[in-house]
């Protein structure tokens, strides 16, 4: 299932609700890539130690199945758990090539954080929408887990379109479960001061669509960066399209 577009109309929507990597910005991508290479190194290492087959992360399925839109460590536990592997979780004092939870999200984080000194592009039509529903006076908000998420925002341009952002910190701070569960999104709801029923939803990956279902949100818009289409709409996208260009926002 694809839709070619999608209309906010200021009848049907007080709030517009946001992810950040791959909705608002292009930095899905370098997640994926750094995501590969710290998986890759460890696989590697655990199938030489063991005498087993290297079997590479792949971004098209492992990532999008088990990481994609997940907060950091849950994500790893979730690959490995793919994988049939159980680490230790580690802490903030393992060394860098450490079989921990902890070590191989540190060093995931290094790499992220040395590719976004690069710069960050918003997504196409992302800052033209956040003018037009600010306009209509639609409050906005972005919901992340990435810890990142203030620093991403600058880079790109955007720290000044929204009305609310919570992120990996607030979600530290607060203990909110990562998605699909929904409570990263419904504290962004509260903090707009609207229903989830009043409020728009807009992901990419398979864990946030099913964390806006569940959240109860009065519509879930999912983007396709591939062949997702169906994956998107099986988890609970009510709409799917391309990028935001292909949302129209209206009186």
């Amino acid at each position: 299932m694809l839709i070619e577009s999608v209309t906010i109309s200021r009848r049907d929507f007080d709030a517009a609700i946001f992810d950040l990597d791959g909705v608002l910005t292009d930095t899905a991508g370098i997640h994926a890539v750094a995501w590969k290479s710290v998986f890759d190194r460890f696989l590697q290492r655990w199938a030489q130690e063991r005498g087993l087959p290297f079997q590479p992360f792949d971004i098209e399925t492992d990532y999008l199945n088990y990481v994609d839109g997940r907060p950091r460590y849950d994500g790893i536990r979730n690959f490995l758990a793919a994988r049939g592997i159980t680490l230790p979780e580690g802490s903030e004092h393992d060394p860098e090539g450490a079989h921990t939870v902890h070590a191989l999200g540190e060093r995931k984080t290094q790499l992220f954080r040395q590719e976004l000194q690069k710069g960050v592009a918003s997504a196409a039509g992302a800052e033209a929408l956040l003018n037009r529903l600010r306009e209509l006076g639609i409050r906005t908000a972005v919901g992340s887990s990435s810890k990142n998420t203030s620093a991403i925002l600058r880079a790109a341009g955007l720290d000044h379109h929204l009305d609310v952002c919570v992120d990996g910190l607030d979600a530290e701070t607060l203990r909110l479960p990562g998605k699909p569960d929904p409570a990263l999104y419904l504290e962004a709801a509260r903090r707009l001061g609207v229903e989830p029923s009043l409020a728009i939803l807009f992901e990419d990956a398979l864990a946030g669509v099913e964390a806006g279902k569940r959240g109860g949100f009065k519509c879930v818009v999912g983007i396709d960066h591939g062949q997702q289409s169906t994956a998107l709409s099986r988890h609970g996208a009510d709409v799917v399209i391309k990028s935001l260009r292909d949302v129209h926002a209206e009186n």
